[in-house]
């Protein structure tokens, strides 16, 4: 089981960028889906979080700004990302908290990272 995060790159202040985290075929139900970001030197930060009943979570620093949506179907968490500031400029990271596969649940998964940078 992997996830495969995508949508990262360059965008001056004010743009807008849309992420995306896909669960491969072997998750079979999955559990909260979400989003944190790291700088350099500083610790993994909660961005946005989704239950799997569509309970959201937003950091406050992105709170009117990001939107995190989930299409469970394609096992897929996403993040739209709207009047990004340099401050955005991280390595975000899709997480699972909770997934069942067939050999067994997996507990607090990550994925590889995408990183976001904002230019003033």
């Amino acid at each position: 089981v992997e996830l495969v995060e995508s949508g990262g790159g360059l965008v001056q202040a004010g743009g807008s960028l849309r992420l995306s985290c896909a669960a491969s075929a072997g998750a079979i139900t999955i559990g909260a889906m979400g989003w944190y970001r790291q700088t350099p030197g500083n610790e993994r930060e909660l961005v946005a979080t989704m239950s799997a009943t569509g309970t959201t979570h937003y950091a406050e620093s992105v709170k009117g700004r990001f939107t995190i949506s989930r299409d469970n179907a394609k096992k897929t968490v996403y993040l739209q990302m709207d009047s990004l500031k340099p401050d955005d400029t991280a390595a975000y990271y899709c997480n699972i908290d909770r997934m069942e596969t067939s050999t067994g649940p997996l507990y607090d998964f990550w994925g590889q990272g995408t990183q976001v940078t904002v230019s003033s």
